[in-house]
Formats: structure tokens, C-alpha cells, sequence
């Protein structure tokens, strides 16, 4: 961040006691911590833990986990919840926190679930949706897009379950 997002002045580093060096806009008075997005991304598992959901979207090749921003005034779980039953069409039954990572391509704070869902049916996509469907663990490792964020949180939800801890 270059610039006060307030009142547009140029940002110079002062210290902040206790933060070290952070943007300052002397035109406010005020340091300007960094701004960025929030969101979940959630493994959907069916109810026996031994299938995935994995999605498709804008027509992008290699499959994905269901992902969503956290709106102003929602909690990540309220997120999570919406996004499944917006995307696919599910009620998330049970859901589990994994763990965050900042994606910098989209200046996003990435918020990792499990989540588990009774009823499989996927009879309801958004237009958000390209395909959506139910893999064994081992083919979602397979169809997972490579080197990405959603392969990473997948494959750590993966060895989670094969440990027994999901």
C-alpha cells in the first residue's frame, strides 16, 4: 500500500511502537495497516470421509476446492456454510478448521476448512460453477490443480484423515 486510502496522500514508514516500521499518512495522523480480503476455502467430505467434492469454475482446467469471500459482517464459518449451499447446493452438517494462508496473487487471506455434508446429491450448481464432482481421496489428488493453494490444503486434509484425525 503506496497510498492513504482515506485521503489519497503518499505513505511514508514511521515507526509504530511495539509493530516496528509501518506505513504512516501524515495528512491523517494515522498508521495504515495492510488491507486485504478474506475468504474460505473448504474440502467438502461426504459423510463417510471417503469422497471429495471438487469443483470447476470459469473454465479453467484442473479441479479446485469451494471457495468464497467473507463478507463484512460474516463470521468464516457463516461463509463457509453459505458458500456450499450457494455453490452446490449442500448443508454443510459438520465442518472443522485447518488452517490459514495468505494468497498473494488475489492479496487474500485464505481460511482452510474441512467440512462434512450428509446428503451428496449435487442437483443444485450456481452459475459459479462450471462442474462439480465426488472423488475418492486418491483421484482428487490426481484432478486437484497442481501447485496450487488448493492442492496444498487438500493434501493436508488428506493425510488428516488418513491418520484418522477427521
Amino acid at each position: 500500500m503506496k497510498y492513504c486510502y482515506e485521503c489519497g496522500t503518499k505513505l511514508m514508514v514511521k515507526e509504530c511502537e511495539g509493530e516496528g516500521p509501518i506505513p504512516f499518512c501524515h495528512t491523517c495522523q494515522v498508521f495504515r495497516f495492510p488491507i486485504f480480503s478474506t475468504a474460505i476455502s473448504t474440502a467438502v467430505l461426504n459423510s463417510q470421509r471417503d469422497k471429495v467434492l471438487l469443483i470447476q469454475q470459469y473454465n479453467i482446467q484442473g479441479f479446485i476446492l469451494l471457495a468464497g469471500y467473507v463478507n463484512k459482517g460474516e463470521s468464516a464459518e457463516q461463509t463457509l456454510v453459505r458458500e456450499v449451499k450457494e455453490e452446490v447446493g449442500l448443508q454443510v452438517d459438520e465442518y472443522q478448521y485447518m488452517r490459514s494462508e495468505y494468497f498473494e496473487r488475489s492479496n487474500t487471506l485464505m481460511l482452510n476448512f474441512v467440512s462434512i455434508v450428509n446428503d451428496d446429491q449435487l442437483d443444485v450448481l450456481s452459475t459459479e460453477v462450471d462442474q462439480a464432482l465426488w472423488f475418492t481421496l486418491e483421484e482428487a489428488k490426481q484432478a486437484i490443480l497442481k501447485n496450487s493453494l488448493a492442492e496444498s490444503f487438500l493434501l493436508t486434509i488428506i493425510e488428516k484423515i488418513e491418520a484418522g484425525l477427521i
